[in-house]
């Protein structure tokens, strides 16, 4: 594999199929009529075994990971936990389409929290992008029209910003534990075996979990997590640090734009003319938002960029460019 990805048009591919991968993730939500707690159950429960596997087979071949390493991957989970309920709360009041991009609006976020925390002003990309963001998300919402498309666009918009957030979030951490890039599938373990039972705790809790999926709904949750939790994450996770960030955050927009599009095809999502403006300034904000970085940036900056070379990608990937370029070259570490 490793010789494999040592070709730029390699791992291109592996870039696009995985982006075209997640961008079923909303749909399979949807197709499978699963409340929001179940479909975030067992789209990490199915996930968990075949995860499993793969980072035994990575131990098995490269050594047990200690404690200090698999810690922030574990903690990772819950903001996962946190993400993926809000996130499905926002698909079924606002649609597939428009929660996707929504919960895309992190990249921008990332570095205004870094800013408010750490007192690090973000480079003048990123202040140009936020703006841009949240007219986008104002538009997206549908506060200014009657006819906005969504069962409740305003609530959707929401919890589609709270799931950007933890995404943030679950990055920064699953970035701690997930720097080696020859473990691909240890840490992405770790974090779904975690919100595996987050997300059980969480629906009970609210009272919307069905522990008991029935067909054919079972039958597209384990779709989603075969496709979209495992095959999508992992074709990702080992290509976008060997890519350039301009040519990751380009691939990488495939998958909202694939979202709104097989929204729109599939269930016939038809948001209205502000809404679709919305969409377009928000895509429009992440292209400003990962453009190049600055050579010498701080430390919360350095993970703000890279958290931005994963723009679009609802993968939550455990490798950061950045990292990659520490360690030398085109990241073939």
């Amino acid at each position: 594999m490793q010789r494999w990805l040592i070709r730029e048009r390699n791992v291109r591919l592996c870039a696009m199929l995985g982006a075209v991968a997640i961008a079923f993730s909303s749909i399979f939500v949807r197709l499978s009529h699963a409340s929001p707690s179940t479909a975030a159950i067992f789209r990490c429960a199915y996930a968990v075994p075949v995860l499993g596997l793969l980072a035994w087979r990575e131990d098995r071949r490269l050594g047990r990971r200690e404690w200090r390493e698999r810690r922030f991957g574990i903690a990772s989970g819950v903001f996962f936990t946190a993400d993926l309920i809000l996130w499905h709360h926002s698909i079924a009041d606002i649609g597939a389409g428009l929660a996707t991009v929504l919960a895309n609006v992190q990249v921008v976020l990332v570095p205004l929290v870094a800013w408010v925390v750490l007192s690090e002003r973000p480079g003048r990309q990123l202040l140009s992008a936020l703006p841009i963001a949240l007219t986008g998300v104002v538009l997206i919402a549908g506060v200014l029209e009657h006819d906005a498309y969504g069962r409740d666009p305003t609530r959707g918009t929401l919890y589609g910003l709270g799931a950007g957030i933890a995404y943030a979030g679950f990055l920064l951490l699953l970035r701690h534990g997930g720097s080696d890039l020859r473990r691909p599938a240890g840490p992405l373990f770790d974090a779904t075996a975690t919100a595996t039972v987050g997300c059980v705790i969480t629906g009970v809790l609210i009272g919307d979990a069905n522990l008991v999926p029935s067909w054919p709904g079972a039958g597209w949750l384990i779709m989603l997590a075969l496709i979209s939790q495992v095959l999508g994450w992992l074709l990702i996770t080992v290509s976008l640090p060997r890519l350039p960030a301009a040519l990751t955050s380009l691939l990488l927009m495939i998958q909202p734009v694939g979202s709104v599009v097989l929204a729109a095809a599939i269930f016939r999502e038809s948001p209205s003319a502000l809404q679709l403006t919305g969409v377009m300034m928000v895509l429009a904000s992440l292209v400003v938002a990962t453009g190049r970085a600055p050579a010498r940036i701080g430390s919360a900056k350095r993970v703000a960029y890279a958290l931005a070379g994963a723009s679009g990608m609802r993968t939550r990937t455990t490798s950061s460019l950045s990292e990659s370029r520490r360690r030398g070259g085109d990241g073939h570490a």
